[in-house]
């Protein structure tokens, strides 16, 4: 029975995606279509639909990709900006890659020197090499703790850099959410403590990646749930890369939680200053503020510019980053510390224990490719030293 015209490609294993043999059927697209091919393909005998990522997993299992590109390729298929796609595209090219492949090679070279020093107790290393172990150790180390010190722009731009606004109850949180998404997110009402979990959403604001969070507001209350609402409110504002605290401008008396918030990586947001008579208190002069009504779309404009150059102050040095998973930065951190062991045990001749903690750290290194070998110490020996001449 005819189910659809269409095309049939063959790629011959090891050249393809997988390094197995491969074939697409390319068929129009229409669910019935696609309904009946599955249907009909899965009354072969040991055919069945793949598992999510199970194409990617076989091609790293394969040789193929290694675990960079393989978390890039997810990176791309998920990206919604540009500034994500641009990332996983640079991940993918293998430049990351390089430099922790780079990191780790250069390790193993001096592990090779230690190695030979335990397995020739009596043999000297000469004065050259231990110059290079201690050189090459603490070059490594500072290259790597440059990187880790990148403001984590690279999981900022991966899962969106995380902007919540908090505030008293009836501020207008949740007006203020709807009208930067665009759409009726939250449910927008005058009853006081409408809002009592965390609700977020996804935005490409002018092409970079943003998380906004509405939250409980914040006031004494009595009610068990609101109470746990106003903990998560708290705790999402303390997590977050900027915060938008967003008070009534006929009550700015924001004692307390709210004052400990504005403090740092915040916009004080003063909504409903249509209603406003009189002049602002003064302190508020001493915040990164706006005056805005959301009722009546006044100076929103101006807080959306404000937010965008906080954006771009975090994005600044996007192009040199190399992490953009928590992964990669704790196998880098673990790096650091194996390192730090390594130069006082090398520093006290304990050769075997040094060893020991320089394997750990070209571990971690190849924890993040996927790559982890211990023949590749071996190699390494046999081609710098010529044992036994």
């Amino acid at each position: 029975m005819l189910i659809d015209e269409g095309v049939i490609l063959w790629f011959p294993g090891p050249k393809s995606y997988t390094g197995e043999d491969l074939a697409e059927f390319h068929v129009h697209g229409s669910r019935a279509v696609i309904s009946a091919l599955h249907s009909s393909i899965s009354k072969i005998k040991n055919c069945r639909l793949a598992e999510p990522g199970e194409f990617t997993k076989i091609a790293f299992q394969n040789g193929k990709v290694n675990l960079l590109k393989a978390e890039s390729i997810a990176d791309l298929i998920s990206s919604e900006t540009e500034i994500q796609r641009k990332q996983a595209i640079k991940v993918m090219s293998g430049k990351s890659s390089s430099q922790f492949n780079s990191w780790r090679d250069k390790l193993l070279k001096i592990l090779s020197h230690i190695e030979a020093k335990i397995d020739f107790p009596d043999e000297d290393l000469p004065s050259d090499i231990l110059l290079e172990i201690r050189k090459t150790s603490e070059q490594v180390s500072k290259e790597i703790e440059k990187v880790l010190d990148d403001q984590r722009v690279g999981e900022r731009i991966r899962e969106g850099f995380k902007i919540a606004i908090v505030g008293p109850t009836n501020a207008g949180k949740s007006s203020l959410l709807n009208y930067l998404s665009k759409r009726d997110v939250a449910i927008v009402s005058e009853i006081a403590g409408t809002t009592r979990d965390v609700i977020e959403t996804h935005l490409n604001l002018d092409g970079y990646p943003v998380v906004i969070s509405d939250t409980a507001g914040i006031r004494e209350s009595k009610n068990e749930i609101e109470k746990k609402g106003i903990k998560l409110a708290v705790k999402k504002a303390e997590d977050a890369d900027l915060k938008l605290v967003i008070v009534d401008a006929k009550n700015v008396d924001f004692a307390g939680v709210l004052r400990d918030l504005v403090h740092k990586n915040a916009i004080l947001v003063i909504n409903k200053s249509d209603l406003l008579n009189g002049k602002l208190n003064k302190q508020i002069k001493n915040y990164d503020h706006v005056l805005v009504s959301v009722k009546n779309n006044l100076n929103l404009d101006q807080l959306i510019s404000k937010i965008k150059n906080k954006l771009k102050n975090k994005f600044v040095s996007s192009e040199n980053i190399l992490i953009t998973r928590e992964r990669h930065r704790q196998n880098l951190e673990q790096c650091i510390a194996h390192l730090k062991n390594f130069k006082n045990k090398n520093k006290s001749e304990e050769f075997d224990k040094a060893a020991e903690d320089l394997r750990l750290a070209t571990r971690q290194l190849g924890m993040i490719v996927g790559k982890v070998d211990v023949e590749e110490i071996l190699g390494s020996i046999f081609n710098d030293f010529c044992i036994g001449k």
